[in-house]
């Protein structure tokens, strides 16, 4: 597109701003709707993954890689840079790399349905951009024209409509409008309830649920046993493997009732980092599944096992309904219950995408069988 049509799509974006927002940098509240809003509840805290941009990236994330955001132009446009930053020590820098991008940044926040949400951003640089779609009951985006080379705080309000339980929360800038930098990200609301924890599915079905996690070890052994035995397998694999072979998982995740869940990005003890940490190794895994296969997972199995009370928040604020673990272990050859007996209706059994898996399953089926019990797919469960 030519220099000339893209000033006059400037022109005419601006037209259209001004006549939704005032000039300056904040566009006023949204009016609540009839009756104002329904289910508000808990304390305002900021949601926003990675607000200042000074969390690492987690072990074996992409390299290049903004924590907690994904930006359109990659690693090639985004990136986080260390000094002149508003307030710590790091800020996002983008630079649009040709004249088709805005250089947008994006993450999705999970929200509470008819409720009021603020979300803010500093910026500098020309005709930057900070909105939410999704929210039920869009409204334009606070914009600015210039900073004039200083730091300036951009301002919108929200208010979320009765079937919206996540936002896209962005930032961009113009065509042709030079780089531009972020910092300070807020997303001020109640918080979504803390995610469930569960070892097992309470049902009175003689049913059992079959998860494998990890992926590093793929064997056409194992998928034709599923395949043959129409196994309804739930998969928690991390982005790398699932990112270096897709087709096997969505081959192996045929069956009704199966699915690809969150297992984190790089198979870290959660506990041992804080809840900002845990949020982008739960919320960058929960975007590498979305963008791989289609489906938001809404179940997140910790590494290890191992979680607490920040897991649970961290969870929910990526849209994570249920921190899973299991009550059987049945993986490299193991064939260990943790509790009395024999497999119980709603069990969860535990196995890793190794060289042992087929005979795994095969040790696991016979154990169920045995119980009088089916595998069942555990999404369907869980809704």
């Amino acid at each position: 597109m030519s220099i000339s049509t893209r000033l006059s799509a400037l022109a005419a974006s601006v037209a259209l701003l001004t006549a939704f927002t005032a000039p300056a940098a904040s566009a006023g509240p949204e009016p609540a709707p009839a009756g104002g809003p329904s289910s508000q509840s808990g304390p305002s805290v900021n949601l926003a993954t990675n607000p200042g941009f000074e969390l690492p990236a987690p072990n074996l994330a992409d390299w290049g890689a903004v924590p907690g955001w994904s930006c359109t132009g990659g690693p090639a446009e985004a990136a986080v840079t260390i000094g002149a930053a508003h307030s710590g020590t790091s800020a996002l820098t983008v630079t649009p790399a040709n004249a088709d991008s805005t250089g947008e940044c994006a993450q999705t926040v999970a929200v509470q349905p008819d409720t009021t949400y603020t979300a803010s951003a500093w910026v500098r640089g020309a005709f930057v951009h900070l909105g939410a779609t999704g929210t039920g009951r869009d409204v334009a985006p606070a914009w600015t024209e210039t900073t004039g080379g200083g730091w300036q705080q951009l301002t919108t309000r929200f208010t979320t409509g009765p079937s919206a339980h996540s936002v896209r929360l962005y930032v961009h800038g113009w065509y042709q409008q030079g780089p531009f930098s972020v910092d300070d990200v807020r997303v001020d609301g109640p918080a979504p309830a803390p995610a469930m924890a569960a070892g097992s599915v309470p049902t009175s079905d003689k049913v059992v649920f079959f998860t494998v996690d990890d992926g590093w070890q793929r064997t056409p052994e194992a998928e034709k046993f599923i395949a043959d035995h129409r196994l309804p397998i739930t998969a928690f694999p991390l982005p790398m493997p699932a990112g270096t072979d897709p087709g096997f998982f969505q081959r192996v995740t045929t069956v009704p009732g199966s699915s690809i869940q969150d297992h984190s990005v790089s198979h870290t003890d959660l506990t041992t980092l804080p809840q900002t940490q845990q949020q982008v190794e739960i919320c960058d895994a929960r975007d590498a599944v979305t963008r791989l296969f289609g489906t938001a997972p809404a179940v997140f199995r910790s590494p290890y096992f191992a979680w607490n009370a920040d897991t649970l928040r961290a969870a929910a604020n990526c849209g994570i309904r249920t921190v899973l673990t299991a009550d059987a272990d049945f993986s490299w050859g193991a064939s260990n219950i943790w509790h009395p007996g024999t497999l119980q209706p709603g069990d969860v059994v535990l196995m890793h995408w190794t060289d042992t898996l087929a005979t795994d399953l095969q040790r696991a089926l016979a154990a169920a069988d045995a119980a009088g019990l089916k595998p069942a797919g555990l999404a369907d469960y869980l809704r």
